[in-house]
């Protein structure tokens, strides 16, 4: 998710408790536990006789009834909002058909330590926030909140939620969630999107660290990638085109794949030349990155033409 603000955002992307029940107390079977009259405890008469003709639980009133007893529910309209929380906690209503059988086997998985009601109600949120965070990544985010709400000691749940706060445009939620989740796990999968956070924050040198972190030498081609392009996009937030320039030219430009992450770099490295003032270069890498876009991941095609146009 790190590409939707590293290289100037190439168009596109790329994954309560029951109430208790009423019944128990069994409306007015307090006299049917105790028996009919409390004739049956040695014959000394109904309560009241017991008791002097006063009940001393109603003040003096003779005979019967519980004045003190608690009055009736109030109607839901009545009720006091809903506190913050209590809304973070309930969550969006969540879609019929998710059932949380949809989720991902591994993180399915992580989720098992869980009572099952809640495991399955976790579960439904996570789902709900990963069918969502594209179209709508603000209701992504708050169902991953209700699943954290719910399990917040589950790395699966904050890293959940540190990409939908990240895909919704809550940078210090999302870096906070995703450096939870890499204190329980160690991964370093996240440091990517939590350096293009920095970034976002406007601190640049935060992202230049992170992505000179030694785990992200071992990274796969495209986390690599990704982390090449949010560093060379700090470079470019100091104003240092020709580091950003070199940092690029250090990633395999000219791979013969055309997977998305080389698509990007393309891209990337087409826009910071353009950037830089050497637009006759930017040309032949946004025609390169045209090439291989066969998603329609960015508009290298329309920058291409913009660019010859000005030229002509």
């Amino acid at each position: 998710m790190a590409q939707e603000r590293s290289g100037n955002n190439p168009s596109g992307r790329g994954g309560r408790p029951a109430r208790g029940n009423d019944q128990r107390r069994g409306g007015g079977s307090g006299d049917q536990r105790r028996g009919a009259g409390s004739d049956q405890r040695g014959g000394r008469g109904g309560s009241d006789q017991r008791r002097g003709g006063e009940d001393r639980r109603g003040g003096g009133k003779p005979g019967g009834g519980r004045p003190y007893s608690r009055p009736g529910r109030p109607a839901r309209d009545d009720r006091a909002p809903r506190t913050t929380e209590q809304a973070v906690y309930d969550g969006p209503d969540l879609p019929e058909h998710v059932t949380g059988k949809e989720l991902d086997k591994q993180v399915a998985a992580q989720l098992k330590g869980l009572p099952e009601k809640l495991a399955s109600r976790v579960a439904r949120h996570l789902v709900a926030a990963g069918m969502l965070v594209d179209e709508d990544p603000e209701t992504a985010y708050r169902h991953a909140l209700a699943a954290r709400a719910r399990a917040p000691r589950l790395a699966v749940v904050r890293e959940a939620a540190g990409e939908a706060a990240y895909a919704a445009g809550h940078y210090s939620e999302a870096l906070a969630e995703l450096r939870a989740a890499k204190r329980m796990n160690g991964a370093t999968d996240y440091l990517p999107i939590m350096a293009d956070c920095h970034r976002a924050l406007g601190q640049p040198q935060q992202a230049i660290k992170l992505a000179q972190s030694p785990s992200v030498a071992n990274f796969a081609a495209p986390a690599k990638a990704e982390m090449t392009i949010v560093e060379a996009g700090a470079r470019r937030d100091m104003g240092q085109l020709d580091a950003a320039l070199r940092v690029l030219e250090q990633a395999p430009l000219m791979n013969k794949s055309r997977e998305p992450w080389v698509v990007r770099l393309r891209y990337a490295y087409a826009d910071t030349l353009e950037a830089a003032g050497r637009p006759t270069e930017a040309l032949t890498w946004f025609h390169r990155t045209d090439a291989i876009d066969a998603e329609e991941l960015t508009d290298a095609a329309a920058r291409a033409a913009s660019l010859e146009s000005a030229s002509e």
